[in-house]
């Protein structure tokens, strides 16, 4: 393994911040062992229990914002307001689960009563902690995706430990946050290998196969996800992979909407294209539109007048320019680049519909920054044919009027298998953190569509059931006692 991992500024590419030691095989081994020997007694505390020591967490990382902003913009350019703004969504995620935890239904209690007349036994089920959790940060998301993120604040809650592994692209914000949270947790009265940390590239697959993880939370590309994918599932005990790959967000625009708004269309476009220079995984990579000389030419305009921004590393950079290169023959509208060392130029292709079914493999990879594929039709019918062969999405929206309903209905139900999330009339790029979020999605958005990495069910993936079968009430968990002392939600069968 490299001795350090370094950050570099995208808008000069100088190294930036301080280096962060690169894990070696025994600094895994550690990290992995300390987090095992805190789990019992976390995963041992009631809901309300851990909702407090979240809690306390989310203010640690809120008091320190300032700090945080400063050592990410450094590392990221995302700018001030974005990072201000996602320090504020990793502290909100933190306090959304404290609220599931305090409300008690995430561990899905149910009670089955004995009954003798058809030789039933009293059966009570719950769901526990899977164990140590492993968690992969994400290169867009220098909070909230990464050691503080959504995927590591539902392993908490769950009761699962945690160890990260910093992104390569953010390493001293990734140890200023660790700083931040293990200094609360010990104010918590809680052990800080709660959250363990671990740092360079090499490190990823060891800590995947590492006996002493449980389960992996993985967001990134679709190559790398795949990987450490398989070897999950190769391990001599194969462990559950929650990993957010890739995503195209299909968006289809139909006649009646574009009639109505055909500008306010296409400024909406281009700016969910470009916002955080395309790099979200909810970005809009395919627009479906009835041919519509208006439409097309605002997108045109809108695109041409962007202006992109910088990447977060200079590998996203060259991927990027890589890939743009190789659609150029499409290509209907460029922007321009801001003068960042990383900095890339917005871009749209087009095809006709006929050539996108022709060649749907080729054109529905995704694109990660600023660049996006409007297709054109004419016959609504072959629309929704040509939409089944969009892949496994995040997201699937649909813009419409009243008239455009019974269209936008049939649109709906060829999207609905092939997405996690629709929209109506709205833009994919913006996740809502809140209970009934749903962040997931069909391969190759996720390797496991079941399950969400944003919102209230997200904590479900770490969390396994257990049956009690005539156990005496004493020594049942609280949460399936007669007397229910925690007054968590509970199923009984009649």
């Amino acid at each position: 393994m490299a001795d350090v991992v370094q950050g570099r500024s995208p808008r000069t590419g100088d190294p930036v911040g301080d280096p962060l030691p690169a894990s070696t095989p025994a600094d895994l081994d550690r990290a992995v062992a300390a987090a095992r020997a805190a789990a019992p007694a976390w995963g041992a505390l009631t809901g309300p229990e851990r909702a407090d020591v979240l809690d306390a967490i989310a203010d640690a990382l809120d008091a320190a914002r300032a700090e945080l902003v400063a050592v990410a913009d450094a590392e990221t350019a995302l700018g001030e307001a974005r990072l201000t703004g996602e320090v504020g969504r990793t502290s909100g995620q933190l306090r959304m689960f404290a609220g599931l935890l305090r409300d008690g239904a995430h561990v899905d209690a149910v009670l089955s009563p004995a009954d003798p007349a058809i030789g039933r036994p009293d059966v009570r089920r719950m769901l526990h902690p899977i164990g140590v959790v492993a968690v992969f940060s994400a290169s867009n998301f220098p909070f909230a995706f990464s050691v503080a993120g959504g995927d590591t604040a539902s392993a908490w809650a769950a009761g699962c430990p945690v160890v990260v592994k910093a992104h390569e692209a953010h390493p001293a914000t990734s140890a200023a946050v660790a700083r931040v949270v293990r200094t609360a947790l010990l104010g918590a009265g809680v052990s800080e290998d709660v959250l363990g940390l671990v740092a360079g590239r090499a490190a990823g697959g060891p800590l995947v196969a590492h006996p002493g993880i449980a389960a992996v939370g993985f967001t990134g590309s679709l190559a790398g996800g795949r990987a450490l994918y398989d070897l999950a599932t190769r391990r001599p005990d194969p462990i559950p992979f929650f990993g957010e790959l890739g995503s195209v967000n299909p968006v289809v625009v139909l006649p009646g909407a574009a009639d109505e708004r055909a500008d306010e269309i296409a400024r909406g476009y281009v700016g969910s294209l470009t916002l955080g220079t395309g790099q979200f995984c909810t970005n809009p990579g395919l627009l479906f539109v009835p041919e519509h000389a208006k439409l097309l030419d605002g997108i045109t305009e809108h695109a041409r007048a962007a202006t992109g921004g910088a990447m977060l590393s200079e590998r996203i950079r060259d991927t990027y320019a890589h890939e743009t290169a190789g659609r150029a023959d499409r290509e209907i509208a460029r922007g321009t680049a801001a003068d960042d060392a990383w900095a890339v130029a917005p871009v749209v292709w087009h095809a006709t519909l006929a050539e996108f079914t022709a060649n749907a493999a080729e054109l529905t990879g995704e694109t990660f920054g600023p660049a996006g594929l409007v297709v054109t039709y004419t016959d609504e019918d072959a629309l929704v044919d040509a939409l089944a062969a969009v892949p496994g999405s995040l997201t699937g929206s649909v813009h419409a009027t009243e008239a455009d309903h019974p269209l936008a209905a049939r649109v709906a139900a060829t999207l609905r298998p092939r997405v996690g999330r629709l929209v109506h009339n709205g833009w994919p790029t913006g996740v809502a953190v809140c209970w009934a979020m749903h962040h997931g999605g069909p391969w190759p958005a996720t390797t496991a569509p079941a399950h969400t990495s944003v919102g209230g069910t997200a904590l479900r993936r770490w969390l396994v059931p257990t049956a009690y079968q005539d156990w005496p009430d004493a020594l049942l968990p609280a949460e399936l006692r007669d007397a229910n002392p925690l007054g968590v939600p509970r199923v009984v069968q009649p």
